[in-house]
């Protein structure tokens, strides 16, 4: 399917790595024009240039803190001054430590709050302007599966991220009919933490190999397996293309069936 993104303008924050650059790798290979995001400046130069080799569309990286209001505001004046406008903002970021309730600090939910959901407020905040120009644009969410299901050992996860999908919904009827908004929640896909926690196991001998570890990870989905990253950056294309024009104010469960939540 043509996604009928060829030209755009798109801004894939935390996007040198992982599922953000999942969702960059989409939309570029489809013809967009992408900013990558991320701190670390050699991850992110290596980042850009592997995905230059596969895209249809200009692909330019800003370095950039999420959660320094400043950096925030500059990633998004930084993608229009590079490709001269802002048509799809795409929100990923990192996630907040495990750890039960009783051992979390204040100090813990203050950084969560900051990353996941003053990221969002700051980064949308100053695109809006951009994104409702020239017929309209799309904010999608990167947030998780823990917004629909609550995941043991991860209080921060499961409580903050609410907040960023009660956003995308609000945002989705403030900013409409311009600017559709919309979210995913990932389940586990092979990341390169995955990988890492996996080739840990190998090393502990707890798998006899990484295949077998991978297997592993996969028997309890229904699928018996783990998300493919491009298997999320392409439903987030998608949510940014004219195709899914009429899909706006949702948040997409993609976890091959493994929450078992009704709703």
């Amino acid at each position: 399917m043509d996604f009928d993104v060829e030209g755009d303008a798109v801004l894939v924050t935390a996007s040198s790595s992982g599922l953000g650059n999942a969702a960059a790798t989409a939309l570029a290979r489809e013809g967009a024009d992408v900013v990558l995001n991320g701190r670390d400046a050699d991850r992110l130069e290596e980042a850009v240039e592997a995905l230059r080799g596969e895209a249809a569309g200009e692909v330019v990286g800003l370095e950039g803190d999420l959660t320094d209001a400043g950096d925030v505001e500059a990633l998004v004046e930084g993608t229009v001054e590079a490709f001269g406008g802002l048509d799809h903002l795409v929100t990923s970021a990192g996630g907040p430590p495990s750890g039960p309730f009783l051992e979390t600090t204040d100090e813990d939910w203050y950084e969560a709050f900051d990353l996941l959901v003053m990221s969002v407020v700051r980064a949308v905040r100053t695109a809006a302007p951009h994104l409702r120009a020239d017929g309209g644009g799309t904010v999608v969410n990167v947030t998780s599966r823990s917004v629909k299901e609550a995941i043991d050992s991860l209080v921060l996860s499961n409580s903050v991220r609410m907040s960023v999908v009660g956003l995308e919904k609000t945002l989705s009827r403030e900013l409409a009919p311009e600017v559709r908004c919309n979210a995913v929640l990932p389940g586990p896909h092979e990341t390169s933490r995955i990988r890492d926690l996996i080739e840990q196991g190998v090393e502990r001998g707890e798998y006899d190999s990484y295949e077998e570890g991978l297997a592993a990870r996969g028997e309890s989905n229904p699928l018996n397996r783990i998300g493919d990253p491009m298997e999320l950056g392409n439903t987030v294309a998608f949510l940014c293309s004219p195709r899914a024009g009429f899909i706006n104010g949702q948040s997409i469960v993609i976890d091959g069936g493994l929450g078992r939540a009704n709703l």
